[in-house]
């Protein structure tokens, strides 16, 4: 799936949207280690990344190379800001369907609609690659990414109540929501 977009911040810089190449592998893992200290709502912590820029350029072009999974950037002032990804379940005929999102934005870069141009752009590029459910898994104390998910159409479908249990023990329920691309 190919992706490119340019857009104005709320605070008027420009952001551009766009595939991630496998030029961008380094930048790509520093900029997703960055953002994986920044909060406790992604999936593991920067020290259990073990990718390589070499398994980067591999992942990217694996990316670059299908018609129905997805790896977007965002781009401000050149620099990775933000990083979005769809991933089809598999591909099997009862799930081909079916597309899982992921995104995460630099914390300075909160709030300026870089995620939801990310969202946007991942939702477009599913439909557009026949996709007919989109779906994702939310940490509950994350309000904000719960707006902006309903607000562009997701709905909650469960709750996994110990879905995640942190370095320091505290549990975090996970939402479990999904959107009809149809």
């Amino acid at each position: 799936m190919r992706y490119y977009n340019k857009l104005i911040l709320k605070d008027g810089r420009e952001c551009v949207i766009r595939n991630t190449t496998s030029t961008d592998a380094y930048n790509v893992l520093v900029a997703f280690n960055r953002m994986q200290t920044e909060t406790d709502y992604l999936l593991r912590y920067p020290e259990e990344n073990d990718m390589t820029v070499k398994d980067e350029v591999l992942y990217i072009t694996q990316k670059e190379q299908s018609a129905r999974n997805l790896q977007l950037c965002a781009l401000v002032d050149d620099q990775i800001v933000g990083l979005a990804s769809c991933n089809a379940l598999g591909n099997f005929l009862k799930i081909q369907h079916r597309v899982e999102l992921g995104i995460c934005v630099e914390k300075k870069y909160w709030h300026l609609g870089i995620g939801k141009a990310l969202l946007e752009a991942c939702i477009k590029a599913s439909q557009q690659a026949s996709y007919q459910q989109m779906e994702l898994e939310v940490v509950a104390s994350n309000k904000q990414a719960i707006r902006l998910y309903k607000k562009m159409g997701f709905k909650e479908y469960g709750r996994n109540q110990r879905g995640f249990i942190t370095k320091q023990g505290n549990e975090q329920a996970l939402i479990l929501m999904i959107l009809d691309l149809r």
